[in-house]
């Protein structure tokens, strides 16, 4: 519905205030409701007050320590103070002119004091120190600053561009430590399980010797024992030539047969026999060492 006003009466709406003078001289303050006056005696309505609160967006440009320049964009909300309504609606023509002013006073003296870094850190002591500001100077015109918001800080385009890059160079750069972590660790994981497995590799071999060396000694004796006037060297190149002509024949039976030049004859088997016997002598001692 909106202030209502004739020559013998007036309506102040809700959350707001009426200023009534006389003859031109403020008298006092109309308190939301129905008021009537007396035009005879010079009383009127001068105007209105909203006391609701109401905002104010201020965009400063202003340059930081480290010579960055930024649009800082504020946000303020204020009110008239509804016992010092006089004071707003006589003192101040333009209070967002005013208070406009005042912000970027403050902001462009704190501002350039800060590197860009300490401004995105302690934009709300800057916020604040701009809000005391306004509440000492503005309090004296009836105006109350409910709140100070600093909303955005925009830097310059290229300075954004700098810093995005800034951040992605040092995250590739963590990226890349932990990658090469991670492939320390699989190159490391690999040689042990290299080790490990060249380790169990050794003591199989060397049981599958004993094994072999102690399948030999069982034969030696059994046939000692049952034929007489044997020596144990005797049943050992027995064995070795028996076990010569056994691999001779599995290579002929092979179905992938290859050419194997290998000398034979009974000088030749002999070697081969004292070759076999050393090498069983040698897995023997080996797996004393191991055990």
């Amino acid at each position: 519905m909106g202030n209502i006003s004739c020559v013998f009466c007036g309506c102040v709406e809700q959350a707001s205030v009426g200023v009534v003078e006389k003859w031109g001289r403020f008298e006092r303050l109309a308190e939301p409701g129905l008021h009537f006056f007396n035009p005879f005696a010079g009383q009127c309505f001068a105007g209105y007050l909203s006391t609701r609160i109401s905002s104010l967006d201020v965009k400063i440009e202003t340059k930081t320590k480290d010579n960055v320049f930024v649009q800082l964009v504020c946000s303020i909300q204020y009110r008239v103070i509804k016992e010092s309504a006089d004071d707003a609606f006589y003192e101040l023509q333009n209070p967002k002119e005013q208070i406009q002013a005042y912000v970027f006073d403050v902001v462009r003296a704190l501002v350039p004091r800060m590197n860009l870094d300490d401004l995105f850190e302690q934009k709300g002591e800057v916020a604040k120190s701009v809000l005391e500001e306004l509440e000492k100077v503005m309090g004296a015109y009836g105006y109350s600053i409910e709140h100070m918001l600093m909303v955005d800080i925009i830097p310059d385009p290229s300075v954004r561009r700098a810093m995005n890059e800034i951040n992605a160079a040092q995250r590739l750069q963590l990226a890349s430590v932990y990658k090469g972590e991670s492939e320390k660790v699989l190159i490391v994981k690999k040689a042990e399980a290299e080790a490990e497995a060249k380790y169990l590799g050794g003591v199989g071999v060397a049981r599958q010797r004993q094994a072999i060396t102690d399948g030999l000694r069982e034969n030696i004796v059994n046939f000692s024992h049952k034929v007489e006037g044997t020596s144990a060297k005797e049943v050992m190149d027995l064995i070795m030539v028996t076990q010569y002509f056994d691999t001779i024949k599995d290579l002929g039976n092979s179905s992938k047969n290859t050419t194997v030049f290998i000398p034979h004859g009974p000088g030749h088997v002999r070697d081969i026999g004292d070759q076999i016997r050393n090498g069983v002598m040698e897995a023997a001692s080996g797996q004393v060492s191991v055990e």
